[in-house]
């Protein structure tokens, strides 16, 4: 029975528009990609192996063709598709509407390879009947531009991949990986780094007062901070340079002792208002969401990482909740701006609706238009409790719903009122200085579309709807200091990148497109050249190594004008304004104006690996250098001796680079990993008992005389929690050799069993024969009495999760989840938990010392992992495997007139 095939990516697409499409309609996903250049030489055609690009799979000697070819495990699934098109009148390609989704549908054109029937490109923008319907009324042709960009852009990434990668296996360490994008964005990351590395901080100092407006003014009291001395503005921390210097000669640098001084000498100042400046404070909503925007919300707001966010927001798309969420545009469709404008009218009034519908011009250079933003799906929106999400989808549609319908509401409105007042300090010397202090302060009197929506801040600063009051305060008005305080600041290195300002960075470069910088993140983070700290990116020095071989020795190619160029020259060729092949011939072999990715390859001459892989700590003069070795970074300095590598230590994997001090890099040279501390002798065995850093964390243990190591274990035992290395006593590492500790004989056993409180992986327990039960702190293993023991077993023994224990202390809400942070006591000690998600503390975090900010921050880390993930079962015996050939889709000279015939077939 003939039908329509229709073919989309995604099988859960798939089920949703068969559903809308109905009777008539087959459709299928293709699963993604159905082809691609080959990964690997398994792959490669055999053709082509013997061909000087061969390892490339691009004919660089002819118009740089692609030699594609179909994974062993989608061959399979093209013979689905090609059965399925056997009894298909009509193809519709369903792929998404961008780059990729048309090169994917031009793939599965060429692939299938459809005779003698009408092929229809079919494009929506969300997946709701209506759109569906409309879309398979109104088909178009292939876009081919399009796919000779995506294609151009396959290409630049295969060629930088292949050819640069190979020098960093030599030169730097094997397994390394170069990208075009994903090279530049780490060189972002060890930049910043390299920013903080070179800081110097600086101190200063200002006064901070509280003020009395009189009885009669609501507030009474209002804060104001020191603005200038003797008509000259109080330097603050905007004022220094990196190098910790004033960048102003026109500000006072205020000390400690001045400062105090200053402050003793206001206590009986009579302050006046000198002036009260009354600005209208006027905000206008943001733009809904495109992938960038919404990226960095979810980032600040729901501590998802840039991946979880579009992995959520794909399943949304699919399923119908929101439009395309790979968009850089920010306009909304009539039907759109209709439903947000009726829902603004319903839930919030009419008060809140503008006269007329907001538009948004995109500030991205080059935005596809063809998209909308990123929306609730349909001609009405469902509100977030109407749709029966829950989780990570209900979260982000509601961000996504309030900031839509938030860009069709008023402007908030309101006033913002800057006052100085004025006095005169007590003589100092002889001297009497005129000091002025500035207090702000700002009031909504009209939300507008904060009632729905309040963008989050990356650097903690004020959000649009926080308001602080002033008094009604006029010119002359006397105003009494309650108390004037110095205090003192220092500067801060530049922050590192977090997920959601490095996307920010990204786009604001016009580095990559907003489709890929979560691939982006995703790569750099796996491939070791970044990790977190928190949310924080931090460079591993393995990236200092690679990024100083690219900068010297390919410094076009990771250049940040040089890689947004190559954006503009895609878009270029997206819009049939450049050719293809006359950009790849420059980008590969050069022109007269610049040297081409192959001659830098080619002419590389040398490169002394040692020195890129050393990095010296402090001043160079005094011979300390990390190195980067095949197994992570390590010290190298000078002994007592003179040698000048004579001391060796490894450098923890999770201290930062710009941590690395002289004075962190003598005390690793004092204490490095696998060197013995020695504690003393035992007082009983006579043995030397040492201490020492292991893999798994410090530790003590015996010294076993040479003959007795064949045959017998030291004795050993992990350091507490509360003890470290620099700290722990002879006396100490006795009490923990002595572990397991027998507490007693139970009584009522009748073969006499004994109990022993042992420390094992997860925490302290008592063990009677195969019978274990946990406690609760690490000194109990030493404490606990036979009477205690029997008591804990005496309890019926917990089956499966323990009842729920008393939290240790209350923190406070969490800023993204809203509910309440305490700390407990678990089985793998001591964690933080907002009741969906739980985070252990780390090794310097202590129950007393946790803040709530510290805790939001490990919730946070935790969160971007997801859900922790369940334990799969072992597979049963694999399916033979079918025998794959090597084929290969050759592309010849007339392949564009080729491609645009096919996608002109008419129906």
């Amino acid at each position: 029975m003939s039908h329509k095939l229709v073919i989309v990516e995604s099988p859960a697409k798939a089920r949703t528009i068969g559903g809308y499409l109905g009777d008539g309609y087959v459709v299928e996903s293709s699963i993604g990609h159905i082809r691609d250049l080959p990964n690997n030489a398994a792959d490669t055609p055999a053709k082509i192996k013997d061909k000087p690009w061969g390892r490339l799979a691009v004919d660089v000697e002819n118009e740089f063709t692609p030699y594609y070819v179909v994974p062993r495990d989608k061959k399979s699934h093209i013979s689905k598709l090609k059965g399925l098109l056997k009894d298909a009148d009509e193809l519709f390609l369903a792929t998404d509407e961008d780059r990729e989704g048309e090169a994917i549908a031009w793939h599965l054109l060429d692939e299938l390879k459809p005779k003698n029937i009408p092929v229809k490109r079919m494009v929506f923008h969300e997946i709701t009947k209506q759109a569906i319907l409309e879309a398979a009324e109104n088909p178009r042709e292939l876009a081919m531009d399009l796919v000779e960009a995506q294609e151009t852009r396959r290409i630049l990434d295969r060629l930088y991949g292949y050819e640069v990668s190979p020098v960093l296996w030599k030169k730097v360490m094997s397994g390394l990986s170069a990208g075009r994008v994903q090279s530049v964005a780490t060189r972002l990351v060890v930049d910043r780094e390299r920013e903080r590395i070179k800081f110097k901080v600086a101190s200063y100092w200002d006064l901070e007062g509280t003020f009395d407006a009189g009885a009669s003014h609501d507030p009474r009291m209002f804060p104001a901070k020191l603005y200038s001395v003797d008509g000259v503005r109080v330097a603050s921390g905007r004022n220094f340079g990196q190098d910790g210097q004033l960048t102003s000669s026109d500000v006072v640098h205020l000390d400690r002792p001045r400062a105090e001084a200053l402050a003793v000498a206001l206590a009986d100042t009579d302050f006046a208002v000198r002036s009260v400046e009354s600005k209208p404070y006027r905000r206008s909503p943001y733009a809904p969401f495109r992938t960038t925007t919404m990226q960095q919300e979810a980032s600040r707001k729901l501590g998802m990482s840039a991946s979880v966010t579009m992995s959520v927001a794909q399943r949304l798309y699919e399923n119908g909740y929101i439009t395309y969420m790979r968009t850089d545009s920010t306009t909304l469709s009539d039907g759109a701006v209709s439903a947000a404008r009726s829902q603004v009218r319903e839930l919030y009034g009419a008060e809140y609706l503008p006269d007329a519908p907001r538009t948004y011009a995109s500030k991205v250079k080059n935005a596809q238009e063809a998209h909308e933003a990123i929306r609730p799906a349909g001609e009405s929106f469902r509100t977030p409790a109407q749709t029966g999400l829950t989780g990570d989808q209900f979260r982000l549609y509601e961000l996504i719903w309030m900031r839509t319908v938030a860009s069709q509401m008023k402007d908030a409105t309101g006033q913002s009122v800057s006052v100085r007042l004025g006095g005169a300090a007590a003589p100092v010397a002889g001297r009497s200085e005129d000091v002025v202090f500035s207090a702000s302060g700002r009031v909504i009197t009209f939300h507008g579309f904060l009632k729905a929506y309040v963008e989050g801040t990356d650097d903690g600063g004020a959000k649009d709807d926080q308001e602080t009051r002033l008094p009604s305060l006029a010119e002359g008005d006397a105003v009494a200091a309650a108390s004037v305080s110095a205090n003192g600041h220092e500067t801060k290195p530049p922050a590192r990148f977090t997920e959601a300002t490095l996307i920010k960075e990204l786009e604001d470069r016009e580095i990559g497109r907003p489709s890929t910088y979560a691939s982006i993140i995703g790569t750099i983070l796996n491939r070791g050249y970044v990790y977190k700290k928190g949310t924080a990116l931090v460079p591993a020095w393995l990236a200092f190594s690679v990024i100083r071989l690219l900068e010297e020795h390919f410094p076009r190619q990771v250049s940040y004008e040089f890689t947004a160029l190559m954006e503009d020259v895609l878009d270029e060729i997206a819009g049939g304004r450049k050719d293809r092949v006359s950009e790849l011939q420059e980008f590969y072999y050069g022109s007269d104006r610049v040297q081409g990715l192959h001659t830098l390859v080619t002419e590389l001459g040398d490169i002394d690996a040692r020195e890129l892989a050393t990095f010296p700590v402090g001043d160079p003069e005094l011979g300390i250098n990390l190195r980067v070795g095949r197994y992570g970074p390590y010290l190298e300095g000078p002994d007592d001796e003179g040698n000048p590598a004579g001391k060796r230590a490894n450098v923890p994997d999770d201290l930062p680079p710009d941590e690395l001090t002289v004075e962190k890099a003598t005390e690793l040279f004092a204490n490095p990993a696998g060197e013995e501390i020695e504690l003393g002798v035992h007082p009983e065995t006579g043995l030397r008992v040492i201490a020492k850093n292991g893999r798994f964390g410090p530790y003590v243990t015996e010294d076993l005389p040479e003959d007795a190591k064949k045959n017998a274990k030291p004795r050993t035992g992990s350091l507490f929690k509360s003890m470290s290395l620099d700290t722990i006593t002879l006396e100490d590492a006795v009490k923990l050799l002595s572990l397991p500790r027998v507490v007693g004989v139970d009584p009522n056993d009748a073969e006499g069993v004994e109990i022993t409180a042992q420390n094992g992986r997860y925490g302290p327990y008592l063990k009677k024969g195969t019978d274990s039960r946990s406690l609760t702190s690490e000194d109990q293993l030493f404490t606990v009495t036979l009477d205690e023991a029997l008591a804990i077993y005496a309890q019926p023994k917990q089956r499966g999760r323990a009842a729920a224990a008393p939290p240790l202390k209350e923190l406070g809400n969490d800023p993204v989840s809203g509910q309440p942070v305490v700390v407990k006591s678990g089985r793998f000690g001591e964690y933080v938990t907002d009741g969906e998600y739980n985070a252990t503390l780390r090794k310097d975090d202590t129950v007393e010392s946790i803040t709530l900010e510290r805790a939001a921050e490990l919730l946070a880390e935790r969160r971007e992992r997801g859900p922790a993930k369940k334990a799969a079962k072992k597979a049963g015996a694999k399916k033979t495997a079918k025998k794959a050939t090597k084929t290969a889709a050759k592309k010849t000279a007339a392949k564009k007139t080729a491609k645009k015939a096919a996608a002109k077939k008419s129906s």
